[in-house]
Parts: C-alpha cells; structure tokens; sequence
C-alpha cells in the first residue's frame, strides 16, 4: 500500500549557510504499483474520459487535405516545444528547426541557442516515444532510459537515480521540500512495475495514459528531464493502444497553460493510503478529471491546427499554380515531382535545404534545388542563409501557426486579444 517512509538526511558540513547545512528526518512517498491496481472511476470522470475518446477518435479521421500524417509531424513539433516551455526551456519555432536542421547535417552550426538545440532533442525524444517504443513488440525499461538518452544526450548521468531527489524546498537538503519521491533502491521495481502496465490493456487507452504518466512523475526516475519522458510516454501509450494512430494529442499546449492545476492534480494523485480507499479514489480521480479535461481541450485545438493547415495548403496550391502559369509551365506539376512532394512535406519539415530534400525525397540535387527555387519563387518559401555555403528555406507561415497558436492557448480563453496572458508568450509574428 502506499506510504510515507522515514528517513534520515545527514547534516551538510559544506553547505554555505546554516539553513542548507541542517540534516533531519523526512518522509519519502512510497507510491502503490500500477499492474493490477484497483480503481473506482467516479461517474462524471467516466463520463469525462467517454467524451474525451470520441473527441479523440474524431480528430484522427479528420480530412486534412494534404494527409493526416502531415498534421502529425505538425503537432508533434508543436507539442514538444509546448512539453519544453513547461520545464521553463524557452525557444522559437524557427530556432529549434535550425538546430533540428544541424543536427541532421554537418556544418551547420549557428543560428540557435543551446536552449533551442534541448528542444530539438525533445523533437527527436517525442518522434521516438511515437515510432520506435510503438513498433516494439513490448516497451522495456531500456526503451524508456533511450528516451532519455535521447533527450539529454550529454547528460552526465544516464539511468535510474541513483540519488534521492526532490520538489521544491531548497537544493542541499529535502527537510523543506513539498513532495520527496520514493528512494532510489525503490525506483527500478517500480519502474519494472510500470512499464509492464503499459504493455498491458487492464484499462482504457485515455485512462492508461493518464495513469502512466501520474505515476512516472511520482517515481521521477531520472536525475534531470522526468517531465518531458513522462509526458512523451503519455503518447506512447496513445499510439499503441491505437486511439492516435497518425496524430499527435497537443496535450502539452494545455497543460503549458492550466499548469496550476496540472500541479494540483499531479499531487492529488499521490495519495497515503490503501489503494482503493476513499482518500486513494478521490486523489485518482482528481487528476484523472484535469488530465481528460486538458485531453477535450486538446483536441479542439487540434482540430483546429488541422482546419488551418488545410486552408494553408490551398493557399499554397494556388500560389504554386499561379506562379506556374505565369513562367508557362503547367498549372499543376506532375504528381509525384519532386516540388509536389515537398509542398506536402513541410508541415513535417518547415525549415529545409537541398540537401535536406534530397535526402527526404531520394532526388539528385539539382532536382532538389529546382523544387525550391520553385517553391521560393511562389512565395511558399523564403531563402535563409544559415552557414556561409548553406542557404536554408523556411515554409514561414508554418512557423506563424505554431506562434499563433501558442498565443493563443497562453489565454485561460484560448485568445490573448480576450484575456491577458497568464505566462510569457512570444511576439505576433511580423512580416
């Protein structure tokens, strides 16, 4: 069952004030194991989830016009540079492409800082939890500790903790913190717990994801980036359990905003007592009501990303078809060209070069820089020298949307033209 364990931390002769230097007792949380957890879900939660799933399935058979996966790839950059700002990593769209950018190619090396280029690991992170742990016949803890890896990559320690660590409170001691996860001998059993819940199907996909995630950041299993493993693990388990087959839930957008009562809701979870008690149901079902209304708000805002890339992509059409007709060409390229593929691509890729496009579309190079000569002379990308022998094209007004956006869901009301923002947002964009 879970509980408080007692321990005992030693005085800190090193610390710089007698404050930090303090030892004494504190009491570390003991969280109960998921696999075969028994859980009551209140009816207007159960409700809540029912409402959430169809909203859910709804947005998946959404008809965007250029194909539901370009609204994935889409979503997926968007939400994890949403996943990032919540740890207080903050980055422009167009900084984290470039240094997506570098990190596909060699000699590019400038034009972002090293908070965009955390971010890009968090792409790759996110895109890892949503193919390769999907396409394993079952999530190990290894896959798990590779998400890490992958986020933090120069991280000095990879693996499970091997130190206690803690929220809030100050930074030698846990006596003041405001929650002491489990001891580090406690992580790896729990962890072995977790994962083979998720290889599991004990409940609905909405609900299991819910719960991995709640779990995963009452274990924090890692020394740094616990908030962004966890919350690529959520779409981990989306994906598997085939509620988002080919579209990412911005659920980090939400949460980015409603961070209050994301805490509230985390902590809620982390009850003291049998599982299955009152106090136990009542913390579950708590969070399960701020993770499913989070999920319904998601998917509005989803739907329309994909309303807006739909009518983006027809703007391009006729762009590209205008364009086309005044050099006396064809209105409409050949289908399969290389200039018709890539228009479809850069939802998924907003900031491209030649030898990106080769690469994307198996194409030699000339016909790589003939497609985006064409596109740049549509006005659908602008040409951006990004090293000395490197010109970068950006789709810019992919890189708006994700702006625009995160604007609007910085407002309580989802538009801050109607309510000020509750956190730093980044400028309108400017043309």
């Amino acid at each position: 069952m879970a509980h408080y364990l007692e321990a005992s931390w030693p005085v800190a002769w090193e610390a710089p004030s007698k404050r930090d230097r303090r030892g004494g007792a504190y009491r570390p949380y003991l969280p109960d194991p998921l696999t075969g957890h028994a859980l009551t879900v209140a009816p207007d939660v159960a409700e809540q989830a029912a409402q959430a799933e169809t909203l859910v399935r709804r947005l998946v058979a959404h008809p965007v016009g250029h194909g539901v996966d370009g609204l994935a790839r889409f979503l997926l950059r968007s939400e994890a540079i949403a996943s990032s700002r919540i740890e207080g990593l903050q980055a422009s769209p167009q900084q984290v492409a470039l240094a997506e950018l570098a990190a596909r190619e060699a000699g590019v090396s400038h034009g972002f800082t090293a908070t965009a280029a955390l971010v890009a690991n968090n792409v790759t992170a996110l895109r890892r939890a949503v193919t390769d742990l999907v396409a394993a016949e079952a999530v190990t803890l290894a896959d798990v500790i590779g998400l890490h890896k992958a986020l933090l990559p120069d991280e000095r320690y990879h693996g499970l903790r091997e130190v206690q660590n803690w929220v809030g409170g100050g930074h030698w001691h846990p006596l003041d913190a405001e929650f002491v996860p489990p001891p580090p001998a406690h992580v790896r059993p729990l962890m072995d717990d977790l994962v083979t819940y998720m290889n599991g199907a004990q409940h609905a996909p909405l609900l299991q994801a819910a719960l991995v995630h709640a779990q995963f950041e009452t274990i924090p299993p890692f020394t740094d980036g616990n908030g962004r493993v966890g919350r690529a693990l959520i779409h981990t388990v989306l994906t598997r359990r085939g509620l988002t087959p080919s579209a990412i839930l911005p659920i980090s957008l939400v949460l980015l905003t409603r961070c209050d009562a994301y805490v509230a809701g985390l902590t809620t979870f982390r009850h003291a007592g049998d599982a299955g008690s009152p106090e136990a149901e009542s913390g579950v079902n708590d969070w399960l009501r701020v993770f499913f209304a989070a999920s319904i708000t998601a998917v509005e805002q989803a739907e329309r990303f994909a309303d807006e890339l739909k009518e983006l992509h027809g703007e391009w059409l006729e762009r590209h078809r205008a364009f086309r007709e005044g050099e006396g060409l064809r209105a409409v390229p050949r289908t399969g060209s290389a200039v018709a593929r890539l228009l479809d691509l850069l939802p998924a890729v907003p900031l491209v070069t030649a030898r990106t496009v080769q690469s994307l579309l198996d194409v030699t190079h000339p016909a790589a820089r003939q497609a985006l000569e064409e596109l740049a002379g549509a006005r659908i990308l602008f040409p951006k020298q990004v090293e000395r022998n490197t010109t970068g094209y950006l789709a810019r007004e992919i890189f708006d949307l994700l702006t625009l956006t995160e604007r609007r869901l910085a407002s309580t009301r989802w538009d801050t033209r109607e309510t000020p923002p509750r956190r730093v947002v980044p400028a309108r964009p400017q043309r």
